[in-house]
């Protein structure tokens, strides 16, 4: 995992409260274009969201390297509806800095666990997300179109590479644990 991870584990709630905030900024005459684009410089090539079909978050369940349940932090912090909070899937358990970081907000469940979860979020009508910190995949997240920061953050102010789809996300997300699997040798 990429060491910035880290930083962010452990401060993510202030993390999110930041980006939504400084996303505001987007609507500043003069200065809202420059922010925007150092917004969208940052999730093409630090930190994104991806977009998935049910299908695809199935086959990331799959593919992954454990999976642990915990909570949706876009809707513990901004708490917009009453939508269930433990959705959030950390994959990758054996190098996911989230889980030694904080153990207290994660449990580790099967993948049919996993599966059970992601069709309970569907049927609810939360968005399925895959998010990304460089090259490394961390989590899937099921979120609601109220909270969920990076669609929020696409839709509201314009920065598209908050959230982005992908049609060839497992392939890239397989490519991704392979690559992995070969550094841990």
């Amino acid at each position: 995992m990429h060491h910035s991870l880290k930083l962010y584990s452990r401060n993510r709630e202030l993390f999110l409260k930041c980006y939504i905030f400084l996303a505001g900024w987007t609507r500043i005459p003069v200065i809202g274009k420059l922010v925007r684009a150092v917004a969208n410089l940052y999730g093409k090539n630090v930190s994104s969201g991806y977009l998935l079909t049910l299908k695809e978050a199935a086959q990331i369940i799959d593919l992954s390297q454990g999976v642990a349940l915990g909570p949706c932090t876009c809707r513990a912090v901004f708490r917009n509806c009453d939508k269930p909070i433990d959705t959030e899937i950390m994959i990758g358990l054996s190098r996911n800095i989230f889980l030694h970081e904080r153990p207290q907000d994660y449990r580790e469940i099967t993948r049919q666990e996993a599966m059970d979860v992601l069709r309970q979020c569907h049927r609810s009508g939360l968005v399925h997300t895959i998010i990304k910190c460089r090259k490394d995949f961390y989590a899937i997240c099921n979120c609601c179109s109220c909270c969920c920061v990076p669609l929020r953050l696409n839709r509201q102010y314009g920065i598209g590479n908050a959230l982005a789809r992908n049609k060839d996300i497992v392939g890239e997300f397989k490519a991704s644990v392979y690559r992995l699997s070969g550094e841990s040798r």
